[in-house]
């Protein structure tokens, strides 16, 4: 095979990244490409997630890659070091760049940094229609001549200019032209080329261009500038001088300098391609200030929080009904009783299959496709806006608000959802108060033992009293894991009606997920633990475990089982009480062992489900020490509360 045959094969398979800020529409643009030829993974080595999709186009072979939605490429994310890297060492045929339309000085500082990377580059300039109606219209062509790179108009969420956008992406790759260099002001401008050139003389192969590495040395950027030092004394006094002159001149940080000229720039080039109309003060534009309201921000956020819960449980509870009825002739037997195999496998095997369809199913799948909605719509990031300061005593921010109201439906789609936070801290500290929330099986046990035998005001107060320990165990999380505090830089994207298409396949998307991960530990721990107990070895653990249960906490000598069987899913300690001693609890279990029980339940060690999944993102030292905190936890309180109760009643 000849070398023209080779190019030819090549051009056929092509890789497009799709980069830009939050919330400009870059999900709809990679949905309306790719269709259902998606797959959704991890980038290697990290716990970020990475959506590929497949795109066929006029005889090309296209892969797609959605890249985090970021602001710069610095070092303060996860996601901004995975896209840096990518860009340099992947090195994709096209990036497309999508910017919002309505606010495009802000997106272009993005796209400047872009140029930094000397990436062939399309510019996709979406959501035009909602930049109309605040009576702005970008001239396409001007703004072309100014980057050097194609720009095409698109409404992403109507399918509309994205033919062109495909038209002009395969063009840029297939002729690879000479990159515009975006120049700043003489002073920094003479300096960046100065040490490019000594960067080049010094032959410093980083993988990043030379010109890139430049900048961000300037900006002292830690990551580059440990290469650099480790490899270039030369190099490393040189960028020590320019920084201090650059410092002189300007009597600020050289960072603080280089952000001003691309901001300067930015803004320049949105100038010139902006054509400003009569601007008429929308819809949209009213319900944010509603929604931003110093007051009525948070009657809205905290609608909002409590319609999306309300919403989850109704629907949820209604279709869990459905299910569970047409699972009535599942009845949970005694293994003990048997002791055969067959109810192993029916209590265990099968009766995970039937809990993970008629609990998680029917709760998780409204949730999503609500948060869908709330999400797209620009709905959410007002609601984490409003909550920041108060999420904030925790040592989190606003977004965080998103995975502890998903803990509600499930832990463990809560826990992976962690990942919209930028640091590790984060996403620990999170995941930890995420443990203690109250998921739809925890909900079961508190209103099938205290709801039902006590009363629902008692079932309540265990809700106002899991909140306290969330707040104060995080307080204590906050001092000891350490680290600082990130500020919440969110993009306030104007509203829109959502899309259907991105609901429904986002929505699939973190389902198949769960679905994978949930259902079979749900049937191989549930077989697991039957056998245990069939074979008798639980019993001599809740005699081990008697001091703690029957001693500290007043409960019954069995309350040891039904806490080993919660561990694998809160529900079973329901369904092994029922076991044990029938459906009439009050019979063998006073109204404060009752309360007890269910506080222990809600506190206790997280389930399988969830210690699989935070074994997963953090690794099982932190999922040892957060398993520890929620077994100390339930065992202090719950004493406590048994002593307090015993006064009460």
């Amino acid at each position: 095979m000849d070398n023209n045959e080779d190019e030819d094969l090549s051009k056929k398979n092509l890789t497009i990244a799709l980069a830009g800020n939050s919330n400009v529409g870059k999900s709809v643009v990679f949905n309306e490409l790719t269709g259902s030829n998606q797959i959704i993974g991890n980038w290697p080595g990290k716990t970020i997630e990475r959506a590929e999709g497949k795109l066929h186009f006029e005889g090309q072979d296209i892969t797609v890659i959605d890249l985090p939605g970021i602001y710069s490429f610095s070092t303060f994310s996860m996601e901004e070091m995975v896209s840096r890297e990518y860009m340099a060492f992947e090195k994709p045929d096209v990036v497309i760049n999508v910017v919002d339309a309505s606010v495009l000085e802000r997106n272009l500082f993005f796209t400047l940094q872009l140029k930094e990377m000397d990436v062939p580059m399309v510019v996709c300039v979406n959501q035009v229609d909602i930049a109309k109606q605040k009576g702005i219209v970008i001239d396409t062509e001007k703004l072309q001549d100014m980057l050097g790179v194609p720009v095409v108009s698109t409404v992403a969420v109507r399918g509309e200019g994205l033919h062109e956008l495909m038209e002009k992406t395969v063009e840029l790759a297939q002729k690879k032209p000479q990159i515009k260099t975006m120049e700043y002001g003489a002073e920094v401008e003479k300096r960046i080329e100065k040490l490019r050139e000594t960067i080049e003389s010094e032959n410093l192969d980083l993988g990043y261009p030379p010109r890139w590495v430049a900048i961000k040395l300037l900006e002292n950027d830690p990551e580059i500038k440990e290469l650099v030092e480790s490899r270039s004394k030369k190099v490393s006094r040189s960028v020590y001088d320019m920084s201090q002159e650059i410092e002189e001149i300007h009597q600020e940080p050289v960072f603080a300098v280089i952000a001003s000229e691309r901001y300067s720039l930015a803004n320049k080039i949105a100038f010139e391609a902006q054509i400003q109309s009569e601007v008429n003060i929308t819809f949209s534009e009213r319900l944010d200030r509603l929604f931003t309201h110093r007051v009525w921000g948070y009657v809205m956020a905290v609608a909002v929080l409590g319609g999306l819960l309300l919403w989850t449980f109704v629907v949820g509870d209604f279709f869990s009904g459905l299910l569970s009825n047409a699972f009535s002739f599942y009845q949970p037997v005694d293994p003990k009783v048997t002791g055969s195999m067959a109810s192993i496998l029916w209590n265990g095997a099968f009766g995970g299959i039937v809990a993970g369809v008629t609990l998680v199913i029917p709760f998780v799948i409204p949730f999503y496709l609500m948060l869908s909605a709330v999400e797209n719509s620009g709905v959410l990031t007002r609601v984490a806006f409003m909550m920041d300061s108060a999420m904030h005593k925790i040592g989190l921010h606003g977004k965080a608000i998103i995975p502890m109201i998903l803990g509600y439906g499930c832990n463990v789609p809560a826990i992976d959802s962690t990942r919209i936070l930028e640091t590790r801290r984060e996403r620990l500290l999170a995941s930890f108060a995420i443990t203690f929330t109250p998921c739809a099986a925890r909900t079961i046990v508190i209103l099938g033992l205290v709801a039902v035998f006590v009363n629902i005001w008692w079932a309540l107060a265990l809700y106002v009293i899991d909140l306290m320990v969330i707040f104060v165990l995080g307080r204590i999380a906050l001092k000891v894991v350490p680290g600082e505090s990130t500020g919440l830089i969110m993009e306030l994207s104007s509203f829109k009606v959502p899309s259907l298409t991105a609901m429904f396949k986002q929505t699939w998307s973190r389902t198949k997920s769960l679905i994978y991960l949930v259902f079979p530990l749900y049937i191989i721990g549930s077989a697991a633990i039957q056998a245990l107990y069939a074979w008798g070895v639980l019993t001599p653990i809740s005699n081990v475990l008697a001091p703690l249960t029957v001693g500290w906490l007043g409960l019954p000598l069995f309350a040891g089982i039904l806490l080993i069987f919660g561990a694998v899913r809160k529900e079973f300690t329901l369904l092994m009480l029922v076991a044990l001693v029938g459906t009439n609890f009050a019979a063998f279990l006073t109204p404060v062992q009752l309360i007890v029980l269910a506080l222990v339940s809600l506190l206790f060690i997280p389930c399988i489900s969830t210690i699989a999944i935070l074994a997963r993102e953090f690794g099982w030292k932190a999922t040892g020490a957060i398993s520890l905190a929620n077994f100390a936890s339930a065992m202090i309180i719950g004493g406590i509360a048994f002593r307090v109760l015993s006064l009460v009643f």
